[in-house]
């Protein structure tokens, strides 16, 4: 089963990036977690979205606020810039 781990305020305090919430969660495995999400009826948000520091979803809770959802990319050598 995919872990989450709560990551702290990513944004300025004052920013919407999260609007209408500010609640992030790391997770190991993004796609797992959108499989059991979406099993127990929950889907994402426009769909996932990969950057170069990893892949994102947006869900909403039950009380209506957005949660954002980051798998980071694993750094290694091979993806290593210079």
């Amino acid at each position: 089963m995919p872990t989450l781990q709560v990551v702290a305020r990513l944004a300025a305090a004052d920013s919407t990036w999260f609007a209408p919430s500010e609640s992030a969660f790391r997770v190991d495995d993004l796609d797992a977690l959108l499989a059991q999400l979406q099993a127990a009826g929950i889907e994402a948000i426009d769909g996932t979205q990969s950057h170069e520091n990893g892949k994102f979803a947006w869900v909403m809770d039950p009380d209506g606020n957005k949660v954002e959802l980051w798998e980071p990319m694993v750094w290694d050598d091979g993806n290593k810039a210079g």
